[in-house]
Formats: C-alpha cells, structure tokens, sequence
C-alpha cells in the first residue's frame, strides 16, 4: 500500500506477474472496502512493463461486483507508446511505468466491498514482459 505518500490514496496494490507471462486464466482481483461513497473518487489502473513488450496498448476485461452483489464487465484498452511507438508513463531504464486513468470523478454508488477482476484480453496467451498490474482509487481534488 502506498497511503502514508498521499492523503487522498484510499487504496493502491500492485500485484506482480509471473517471469513467464500474465496468462489469461490469471485473473487478478483486487478487493476495496469504500466506506464513504460522498466524495467523488479518481480510479486509475497501474501498468508496469518492460521496454521490449512487444504492443503499444494492452486490453483488459475488468468484471466490477458492487457490494449488493451486481455485476459489471467492461473491456478496457490501456494504451502505452504513442503513434510514434514512444512509451507512455515514466521510464527508469528498460522498466516504465503507467498510471492510467480509467474514471475521473466516479461516485461509487454503493458503500461496502468492491471486487474489481482484470482478465488479460490480449492474443498472446501467455502476454510477456508485463510485470505487474495493479489499481489506485484516490479522493479527488
């Protein structure tokens, strides 16, 4: 977690992904208690991966379970290089690291548990040189 470097982080985790690939059937949850749904909240996702990835976006299937159980799936294009092929984020040697906006402003509608599931949607199964995947939700400004 990296709470104690921004008040308004409510929740951040990466999870690392396999030297062999992120494979499809390794879905990735990641579990957020929101206890006060009044405020409008910045949710971001977090892509780590080496220079040599072999794509400038990666898809994601994200199922969304709310606390009274609903469901939601989305697909989700996280684009990484420009149209010039120049990685995206920020680069420290052959790693780069992306914080991608998915939702600006969201209020959750529900207090409680949220699930968030991401599912590698790309056609190469096992996807390389993804290092690790995560989510950041934060209160915004």
């Amino acid at each position: 977690m990296f709470t104690s470097c921004n008040k308004n982080v409510l929740y951040s985790e990466y999870t690392k992904l396999p030297e062999e690939g992120w494979k499809t059937e390794n879905k990735l949850k990641f579990e957020v208690d929101i206890k006060d749904n009044a405020p409008y909240h910045n949710v971001f996702l977090n892509v780590r991966h080496a220079d040599s990835y072999p794509y400038s976006n990666l898809f994601v299937f994200l199922t969304t379970t709310y606390p009274d159980g609903k469901i939601s799936i989305d697909t989700l294009e996280c684009i990484l290089a420009n149209k010039k092929g120049e990685w995206q984020g920020d680069g420290a040697g052959d790693i780069w690291d992306n914080k991608i906006p998915l939702k600006q402003n969201l209020v959750f509608p529900q207090k409680g548990k949220y699930t968030f599931t991401f599912e590698q949607g790309m056609r190469s199964n096992p996807l390389p040189l993804i290092m690790d995947f995560g989510i950041t939700i934060e209160k915004a400004k």
